[in-house]
C-alpha cells in the first residue's frame, strides 16, 4: 500500500475542483455562466467561487479530493494517488479566479423582539395577514433587529437554512442577500399536499402576493408549489446559452412529481425574455405556461391595484 507523507496529503486536499478539471480533465469541464461551471457527466453539479455543489444529490465541497471521493466513488487513497500522480507528471497551471468566495456558513441577522414592522410593511403591500403570520410561525420570515428589515429564509431538503434575503420596510429600496446565501435554496412555499404544479416568481413579495390572490379567490394557496427565483437575469441571445436558474434546477430535482410550470415573471424586458427562454428550454420535459399579470409590472402591482392600494414602489426592482 502506497504511503504519502502528511504534507503531500495536505497539498492534495488544497487543490480546488476547478483547477483540477482545467488541468487534468478539461473535456469534463463545461462553462455554465460567468464564473460558474458544471461537468459534462453531471449537469446539476455546479462549480463556483472555489466551491462545488451537486444539486441532484445534495452534496458538495471545496476540493478536488472531496469530488473524487463523493462523486467518483474513489477511496481516499485512490483520490490522493490520482491528484498526486497528475501533479508529479504535469504541475498544475494556477488560474486567476475571483477572490470573492462563498463563506462556509450563512450569517443570519439577529432577530428583533417582535415582527410588528414586518407585518405592517407586508400588509401595506397588500399581502394577507394570515399568510404573513403563517410564514412567521414556520420560520420563513422574521424582522431583523434594529434595522427592522424583513428577512426571507430559504431551506434545503434537510430543513437547514441556506438562503436569506433582507429588504427594507421603510421608504428605502434596500435589498441584500445575506452573506453565505445560496440562490439554489431561495424563498418558497411548498405544497402541503401532493401537487404536480409549480408557480415561479422573481421575488418573495410576488410569491406572497400570488398566495394572497389565490386566497381572495377562495382557493387553497397552501396546496400548490410556489417558488421565488431570487431575481432573474436578461436571457442570452442564443437559446443554447440559456441556463435554468439554480433555484428552479434544485427544486425540480427535489420534486420529481412536478409536470406543469407556470411562469409569473415581470412585465418588463428582462422578465419577458427570461419567460421565453425558460419556455424553450423546459418544454421538452414540462408543460410550461406563460402567466403574467394582466396589469402592472409584477404580481404585487396587480394585487395592490385589485385592493385599491397605492403602490409607492411600483418601479422597484424585486428579487
Amino acid at each position: 500500500m502506497a504511503y504519502y507523507p502528511p504534507e503531500v496529503i495536505q497539498r492534495a486536499k488544497q487543490m480546488d475542483l476547478l483547477t483540477y478539471l482545467r488541468n487534468y480533465e478539461p473535456e469534463e469541464l463545461v462553462h455554465f455562466s460567468r464564473e460558474t461551471y458544471t461537468t459534462r457527466t453531471h449537469d446539476s453539479l455546479k462549480i463556483s467561487n472555489g466551491m462545488w455543489y451537486w444539486f441532484s444529490q445534495s452534496i458538495g465541497g471545496k476540493s478536488a479530493l472531496e469530488y473524487l471521493i463523493k462523486v467518483r466513488d474513489y477511496s481516499f487513497l485512490q483520490a490522493v494517488e490520482t491528484i498526486v500522480g497528475n501533479v508529479i507528471t504535469t504541475p498544475p497551471k494556477i488560474y486567476k479566479t475571483n477572490k470573492k468566495t462563498v463563506p462556509d456558513r450563512l450569517y443570519l441577522p439577529d432577530k428583533a423582539p417582535n415582527n410588528d414592522r414586518v407585518k405592517a410593511y407586508l400588509i401595506s403591500r397588500g399581502i394577507d395577514e394570515s399568510i404573513i403570520q403563517e410564514c412567521i410561525d414556520n420560520d420563513l420570515i422574521y424582522q431583523q433587529n434594529k434595522s427592522n428589515n424583513v428577512v426571507f429564509l430559504g431551506y434545503d431538503k434537510d430543513k437547514k437554512v441556506r438562503y436569506a434575503m433582507c429588504r427594507g420596510t421603510n421608504e428605502s429600496r434596500y435589498m441584500q442577500e445575506v452573506t453565505g446565501s445560496h440562490k439554489a435554496f431561495s424563498f418558497k412555499l411548498e405544497s402541503i399536499e401532493e401537487s404536480d404544479t409549480l408557480h415561479l416568481f422573481e421575488s418573495a413579495i410576488d410569491l406572497l402576493s400570488y398566495a394572497t390572490l389565490l386566497k381572495l379567490n377562495d382557493k387553497e394557496w397552501y396546496n400548490t408549489h410556489l417558488l421565488s427565483l431570487a431575481g432573474v437575469y436578461k436571457a442570452p441571445p442564443r437559446i443554447e446559452d440559456v441556463k435554468v436558474p439554480l433555484a428552479l434546477n434544485y427544486y425540480l430535482n427535489q420534486h420529481a412529481e412536478i409536470k406543469k410550470i407556470y411562469l409569473h415573471l415581470d412585465n418588463d424586458y428582462t422578465g419577458r425574455s427570461m419567460t421565453l427562454a425558460l419556455k424553450t428550454v423546459l418544454q421538452d420535459q414540462y408543460e410550461v405556461i406563460d402567466s403574467p399579470v394582466p396589469n402592472g409590472k409584477d404580481v404585487n402591482d396587480f394585487l395592490c391595484e385589485k385592493l385599491g392600494i397605492k403602490n409607492k414602489k411600483i418601479n422597484e426592482r424585486e428579487r
